[in-house]
């Protein structure tokens, strides 16, 4: 009788961390990888966070979040990670406790034209 019960709730364990990861929308204003303004995106956003994960990513930014940018990683999807992304970091507020961050897709234009002039920004 232990070993069924033992089982059953580790099949429970493993459906709620893969239940964790699926990419809802942020209704959460304090998401980690939401916007924290809506004139940081200029679209909807589907995106969230898990540990250090992105779950989805932002469709456009305007020039004045794109100002704010003071870095970028690559996210892979090794490990904790289910998809690839661009995280950019963003300058921190004063007000802010943690550094704000936006998850891009890396295949989209756009992201590939903003590390390009974040690149060049750092570099100068």
């Amino acid at each position: 009788m232990k070993f069924p019960a033992l089982f059953f709730l580790l099949i429970l364990t493993c459906m709620y961390m893969s239940l964790a990861q699926v990419s809802e929308r942020a209704t959460d204003s304090g998401a980690a990888a939401g916007p924290s303004s809506p004139d940081d995106v200029t679209d909807d956003v589907i995106t969230g966070s898990y540990g250090n994960c992105c779950l989805g990513y932002i469709k456009g930014m305007k020039a004045s979040a794109r100002r704010n940018i003071e870095s970028y990683k690559l996210q892979e999807t090794d490990g904790d990670c289910n998809i690839r992304a661009i995280v950019f970091r963003m300058k921190r507020k004063p007000s802010h406790k943690t550094q704000r961050t936006r998850c891009a897709n890396p295949n989209d234009l756009w992201v590939r034209d903003l590390i390009l002039e974040v690149s060049n920004r750092v570099q100068n």
